[in-house]
């Protein structure tokens, strides 16, 4: 199984980077991880809304017939940890990978919310973008220590 996140933009603070590397890294001991970092599409030549449009372009190239989308979404489903790893769980023995997919500053088009296996709310409050990526990869890795029965979920 692999897993991939991707998202749009970078981290221009440098606050999150360290907390994303640290937990990819321990999500490497149970899988196959990658982070995809998709540049936004601003420009002045863009109309209100064609960003998202380009962006979620980009996004469903990147998808793979193997993949289960996950759109991370204010409007998505509210799990908690231990449904979070039941899912994982069910695509792990489906043969599926995962593409979890965070947006740029106007969210996700319709098109990828419309393609996505599963909509996920991180929380009923709004979360910076980079912030968000942190909160989904730890959330990723208690998953997969949920699923092997390790003491890190408590």
């Amino acid at each position: 199984m692999k897993v991939r996140l991707l998202s749009i933009g970078k981290d221009r603070s440098g606050l999150y980077e360290p907390a994303v590397q640290e937990y990819a890294r321990r999500l490497g001991h149970y899988t196959r991880f990658e982070l995809v970092e998709l540049p936004e599409a601003s420009g002045k030549k863009l109309k209100p809304g064609d960003a998202k449009a380009a962006e979620a372009d980009a996004i469903l190239a990147k998808r793979k017939p193997q993949d289960w989308l996950v759109a991370l979404d204010e409007r998505g489903s509210l799990l908690d940890s231990v449904e979070l790893s039941r899912y994982v769980g069910k695509a792990q023995t489906g043969a599926k990978d995962l593409l979890f997919v965070i947006g740029g500053d106007e969210g996700l088009d319709t098109r990828v919310r419309e393609a996505a296996n599963l909509s996920l709310s991180l929380s009923k409050m709004t979360l910076p973008h980079r912030l968000a990526r942190v909160v989904l990869i730890e959330q990723l890795y208690r998953a997969f220590t949920i699923l092997k029965g390790e003491p890190y979920h408590k």
